[in-house]
């Protein structure tokens, strides 16, 4: 359970979920150029979720995209409980 709430428990990874809500299938870099945060940093985070079980990871070639998962799903509709 710290794991899950740790990969979606910062205001940066949030960003991250609803981005990839609306936009799914993004590699690291173009959510770091979407977002306007380094490289590195988007990386980490984006570790962290896929740890989290919130990120699910597909193969193109040299390019590795990002979708939600359906556990991401579910915490996207928490959070908009909450607003």
């Amino acid at each position: 359970m710290e794991r899950i709430t740790k990969g979606f428990a910062s205001h940066r990874r949030l960003q991250i979920l609803f981005l990839l809500k609306e936009e799914p299938e993004l590699s690291v870099l173009e959510i770091a150029d979407h977002l306007k945060i380094g490289y590195k940093n988007i990386a980490e985070h984006i570790r962290k979720m896929s740890l989290a079980g919130l990120l699910a990871k597909r193969h193109e070639g040299a390019a590795v995209r990002h979708k939600l998962t359906s556990r991401a799903e579910a915490i996207l509709k928490f959070c908009r409980t909450l607003e």
